[in-house]
């Protein structure tokens, strides 16, 4: 099996995501997965398909350029490997919601996934907004993760915590399930 990770980036207008899966659909592939958003004005999207073992990644990614080329859109392309993946979370491990709240300030995102990192926490997924000026309460970061049940959960909040009040954030640590009962649209 021929399988690439497609990524396109550019300023975002409508259409974008008919023209990739339309090119790829004609190169006879197939989407698997797709994760898309806009940040800011500028478009982001992650494709994983599955291909013909015929068609080079080379001239997927030719075909992917040419065909977005009036839409302005950076394509990259990479194979998946076959074989084991190099990470394999754990069984054992429990959905978590962690919120930061507060001012702007470089090495925000650095400092609490750090910490996330200490005790082998895996972000999932991750949204920052910040918006700065005059409401710092604004920034929200949002970080969904896997904690692994083999840790001390205790430990984890006060280091979060504690970064969290070095950071002048106001921090937020839910299991997934209570986070989205109570965030209920």
């Amino acid at each position: 099996m021929n399988k690439a990770i497609i990524s396109i980036l550019g300023q975002d207008r409508p259409g974008i995501i008919a023209a990739v899966s339309d090119l790829i659909l004609r190169q006879d592939g197939n989407i698997e997965n797709v994760s898309q958003t806009i940040l800011q004005s500028e478009f982001s999207a992650i494709f994983i398909v599955t291909l013909p073992e015929s068609l080079a990644l080379e001239q997927l990614r030719a075909a992917l350029q040419a065909g977005l080329a009036p839409l302005e859109q950076h394509v990259h392309v990479k194979p998946v490997h076959p074989g084991p993946p190099i990470y394999v979370p754990s069984p054992d491990r429990e959905p978590f919601v962690i919120t930061t709240r507060g001012p702007d300030r470089k090495g925000l995102v650095a400092r609490i996934t750090a910490v996330m990192a200490r005790y082998g926490v895996n972000v999932t997924n991750l949204q920052a907004v910040f918006k700065g000026g005059e409401a710092p309460g604004d920034n929200v970061m949002i970080y969904e993760v896997d904690i692994p049940a083999t840790i001390d959960q205790k430990q984890l909040r006060n280091d979060l915590r504690v970064e969290a009040d070095a950071l002048d954030l106001d921090i937020s640590i839910q299991h997934r399930h209570i986070f989205e009962a109570l965030n209920r649209i």
